[in-house]
């Protein structure tokens, strides 16, 4: 089968995109368990637009995105401990258990949130990508939301500030069709959400979001236009969830029918099926990423389990920034 993309992109594809899925189960399997509480969304079904995304742009990229977040922090390099040790409100969390699901948040890795406020990161990730800007940098900013918040007043504003000022970031609509609830179809008469971008000059796309290869190809165009100057592109990166909203949804809006035909393309066994018939990995090898990812699973449970609760004395820390910190100069 011919590809332009190499052994290496596909076998990071897969483990990344494997250890994503598992580290989803597990979530929902624990919040059963009542060992994670509060509001959980898992990203079950949406791994290749994590994986695309991290093969076409830099470790130093900025990236941001609304509160289905889990996949797309481990991917730009939260460890899973980190992650799972959040899920529990532990200290050692990515956010030290004060951010819970829709929090999740790392400086040293540029990713920055995790936002439960619909639409509400869409305005933060051109002020990051400003920031980029105006310190003269060539890093972009990638900005992901929900086909829930392509309907808020701040994506439009924003887009109106973003081609104005030709801001390095490329917005990604993740469109998994339903929001919380309900389909794009009832919701506006715009189907095709990346169309848009129209009325903003700006360059807009549609994106197979089942397809690590398109998600890839899509970004690394739009983050070149980024660098280089061009300014902001928007990118409907059309997915699916297999799960509900949250855990508390049963998704009944939907058919069975449906969920298996979205199932049948799972990025995960395409991209396995890629590796077999290119003879890229011998079965052992693809049992031994799988025993690697299943045990790093399991090591993310155990450090939660085992890490200790934040202590009374942190509450009322990380609420101010001292104005005097030269965060400008970061």
């Amino acid at each position: 089968m011919q590809t332009p993309f190499g052994k290496e992109t596909y076998l990071n594809w897969y483990e990344l995109m494997l250890l994503l899925r598992r580290f989803e189960e597990k979530a929902g399997q624990l919040y059963g368990m009542q060992k994670i509480r509060g509001f959980c969304h898992l990203y079950i079904g949406q791994e290749a637009v994590a994986a695309g995304t991290m093969s076409a742009i830099r470790p130093d990229d900025n990236m941001i995105t609304a509160y289905r977040d889990h996949g797309l922090a481990i991917a730009k390099g939260i460890p899973p401990q980190a992650c799972m040790a959040e899920l529990y409100g532990k200290a050692t969390g990515c956010t030290k258990g004060k951010g819970g699901s829709m929090h999740f948040f790392s400086k040293e890795k540029r990713f920055f949130g995790g936002h439960g406020i619909v639409g509400g990161q869409i305005g933060l990730g051109a002020g990051i990508a400003f920031a980029e800007q105006y310190l003269g940098t060539d890093r972009a900013t990638i900005c992901f939301f929900g086909d829930g918040a392509a309907r808020q007043g701040m994506l439009h504003e924003t887009f109106n500030m973003a081609v104005l000022w030709q801001l390095p970031v490329v917005f990604i609509c993740e469109n998994n069709h339903y929001a919380m609830g309900t389909s794009v179809e009832r919701t506006s008469k715009v189907l095709d959400i990346y169309t848009m971008a129209d009325a903003y000059d700006m360059p807009g796309d549609s994106v197979d979001g089942m397809s690590c290869e398109e998600v890839h190809k899509a970004i690394e165009r739009a983050v070149r236009r980024a660098r280089e100057g061009g300014g902001p592109t928007f990118l409907e990166i059309k997915t699916y969830r297999y799960k509900g909203h949250s855990m508390s949804d049963p998704a009944k809006y939907r058919t069975r029918e449906e969920l298996e035909e979205y199932k049948e393309k799972d990025p995960i066994n395409q991209v396995l099926k890629t590796i077999t018939e290119n003879k890229w990995a011998t079965e052992s090898e693809i049992e031994a990423i799988n025993e690697k990812v299943r045990a790093e699973v399991e090591e993310s449970v155990r450090f939660a389990e085992e890490s200790p609760w934040p202590d009374d004395s942190e509450v009322y820390e990380d609420i101010y920034a001292d104005s005097s910190y030269p965060f400008i100069k970061d």
